[in-house]
């Protein structure tokens, strides 16, 4: 793999200025866990390096897919948990999702 993880973690905190963490009071350093994700990331694209390129991008597309998934799953339901309103762009996706057009 040509990057290395300490560059992936701050590749990470990079795209973190658009689009914020909620660390909230983790017992965790946020450094320490972008780290941690870094190298399992690393890992598994070293892995991979016997792969074409498409099967590696679309192993990639799927992990990238499923965590995208996994974290609306994980905002929805805090966000329930805590009586609050989802955001427009989650509810129209909701909304595509049972069926019904956008209001």
């Amino acid at each position: 793999m040509t990057i290395q993880p300490e560059q992936l973690a701050a590749l990470m905190q990079e795209v973190e200025q658009e689009d914020p963490i909620d660390f909230a009071d983790l017992p965790f350093a946020e450094d320490e866990m972008r780290l941690l994700v870094a190298n399992h990331l690393c890992e598994m694209a070293e892995a991979m390096e016997s792969f074409s390129t498409e099967d590696r991008l679309t192993t990639l597309l799927a992990v990238s897919a499923k965590l995208v998934l996994e974290n609306l799953v994980l905002h929805v339901q805090l966000l329930r948990r805590h009586g609050l309103p989802v955001g427009e762009n989650v509810e129209a996706l909701l909304n595509k999702l049972r069926g019904r057009e956008p209001d």
